[in-house]
């Protein structure tokens, strides 16, 4: 589906989009770059920011690019391995910046609740081993998607009401059952949503009673600070990618789903390195000795 059908539309957002994904790519290149050039940064919680950044930058190419050469080029079709490739690395990539998000949150819940044994809970091997099994994962749910929309093989001229191949749109074309259909989407939904989201309310409900004991205000503060970047991160991670899901449960419009497609797929990884690097001061001294080293 196009974002519009208006023929003076289609600059704009040809612009807009290509635009989107530059800052996108040249955002998250930053926080890598910061981190992997500044010993002060090389900590579990930076590592794990960087791997962060790494994904998002591959979550966007998967999706904006296509969308941006099918408005180029008014076209509206993709191949049935393409759609499949494309289906599978979103998976991939948007399960991993949901695990991710969650291995973050245990990480702050270590450094605030048990500060003295950070150092040996979060060691290297630990923090590339969770990072390991959460790719893992991203790719069993992908496969798990693959081997379901492999059984059916007629799509020849099928329409799917989003500008990228959106797994529940492939699911809604080879599951004539809707029940049927509801039951795969909404098993794997809670598994790979609410898992995680439930690790994440459990580690803030652990380090907003960790922190209200803290006696000096001056101490709340600084422990609040080292976790604002990434509450603001999965507010909007999750706010956009349920607002896209339960807005397509309640209403049926293709273009509604299509828009907040939009803000999940090329807004929120566009917005994360703003986020940190405007709310770290680690990060921002980090660019800040960067930019003097390169001067």
């Amino acid at each position: 589906m196009e974002l519009s059908a208006d023929p003076d539309l289609q600059p704009i957002l040809f612009g807009l989009f290509l635009s989107m994904y530059l800052v996108t790519v040249l955002g998250n290149l930053l926080i890598l770059l910061a981190v992997s050039s500044d010993s002060h940064l090389h900590t579990p919680m930076y590592f794990f920011l960087s791997n962060l950044s790494l994904i998002d930058i591959c979550f966007s190419s998967t999706i904006v690019p296509k969308m941006i050469m099918d408005i180029l080029t008014q076209s509206r079709v993709i191949s049935y391995v393409g759609c499949l490739t494309q289906m599978s690395l979103f998976i991939i990539f948007a399960c991993m910046d949901d695990f991710l998000l969650t291995v973050m949150a245990y990480d702050r819940f270590v450094a605030i609740c048990h500060p003295l044994h950070y150092p040996v809970i979060m060691s290297p091997r630990l923090c590339g081993f969770l990072v390991l099994v959460s790719f893992l994962v991203s790719l069993f749910d992908s496969q798990l998607h693959n081997l379901i929309i492999l059984q059916f093989t007629h799509f020849k001229d099928s329409k799917i009401s989003n500008f990228f191949c959106d797994p529940s749109q492939l699911l809604n074309l080879t599951c004539s059952d809707t029940f049927s259909n509801n039951i795969v989407k909404y098993t794997i939904g809670a598994f790979y949503g609410l898992f995680p989201l439930s690790g994440i309310l459990f580690s803030y409900y652990k380090i907003v009673s960790s922190i209200l004991r803290i006696q000096s205000s001056g101490g709340k503060y600084k422990a609040f600070s080292t976790c604002g970047s990434h509450l603001a991160v999965v507010c909007l991670f999750y706010g956009t990618a349920f607002g896209v899901y339960l807005g397509s449960a309640v209403s049926h419009s293709p273009r509604k789903g299509v828009l907040a497609s939009v803000m999940y797929t090329a807004v929120t990884p566009m917005l994360n390195p703003f986020i940190y690097s405007l709310r770290n001061r680690d990060i921002k001294s980090a660019l800040r000795r960067m930019h003097s080293r390169t001067a």
